[in-house]
């Protein structure tokens, strides 16, 4: 198998250089770039497997250079940021941030959290056949080619997103609580705070539910969410 690309994004050359060299040790393929612009443009040409972007940068920040990725692509995003408040930390998260760590960090601490994103992405492949197409309405979710379409129009989801619909609408009816959605489409590896369902949740609703007709996912008070729809 060859080796997953990694572009690592902060204005900070030593950051860059000392992340990098980390990477390589473990047989990354590495790329940089130290703004906003130039890690648009590199990720659109070289089309990475894993993003490491930092949230303050020149020319676009991390958080709507992610925006964009996720608007064109299904890359995975890793956010660093130096701001240790929560609302920051979730608005990285909710424009399709798979996982973020806060400044000053451990590189070792990275790698691993980069092989746990790379070790979700890559899981579901050999399975595929074995997960079926799953039809609601005029929604259908096919995880072989991980697409959603309400008809014959795709609904753009993130990665993660993604895996949160799918995992819900697999039972249909079921309660997950948050914990047990963090396990299923996070990972034991996260070490996120579980809020950060609540934010994808938000975010897939609106992609869902934009003509107001449907409510696919719902808020179970106190507890957590579910996937309401009929099968066919």
């Amino acid at each position: 198998m060859d080796a997953a690309t990694i572009l690592v994004v902060d204005d900070e050359q030593p950051i860059v250089d000392l992340v990098a060299s980390y990477l390589a040790a473990e047989g990354f393929a590495v790329q940089r770039a130290y703004d906003g612009p130039s890690a648009l443009t590199l990720a659109r040409a070289s089309r990475p497997d894993l993003v490491i972007l930092d949230v303050m940068l020149p020319g676009l920040d991390g958080i709507e250079v992610c925006r964009r990725l996720h608007q064109e692509t299904a890359v995975y995003v890793l956010m660093l940021t130096a701001r240790t408040d929560e609302v920051d930390k979730l608005i990285g998260l909710s424009v399709g941030a798979d996982d973020y760590l806060t400044k000053p960090f451990s590189p070792r601490e990275l790698v691993a959290r980069v092989k746990a994103i790379l070790r979700r992405h890559r899981a579901p492949t050999g399975k595929n056949s074995e997960r079926p197409m799953l039809i609601f309405n005029s929604l259908s979710i096919d995880p072989e080619r991980r697409e959603v379409k309400r008809g014959e129009t795709q609904i753009d989801l993130t990665p993660r997103e993604f895996d949160l619909l799918y995992a819900l609408a697999s039972y249909p009816g079921r309660v997950f609580t948050r914990e047990e959605l963090l396990q299923r489409v996070w990972g034991q590896d996260f070490a996120g705070i579980d809020r950060v369902v609540d934010v994808h949740v938000g975010t897939l609703r609106r992609k869902l539910e934009d003509d107001g007709d449907v409510s696919y996912v719902q808020t179970v008070r106190g507890v957590g969410y579910k996937f309401v729809g009929s099968s066919r």
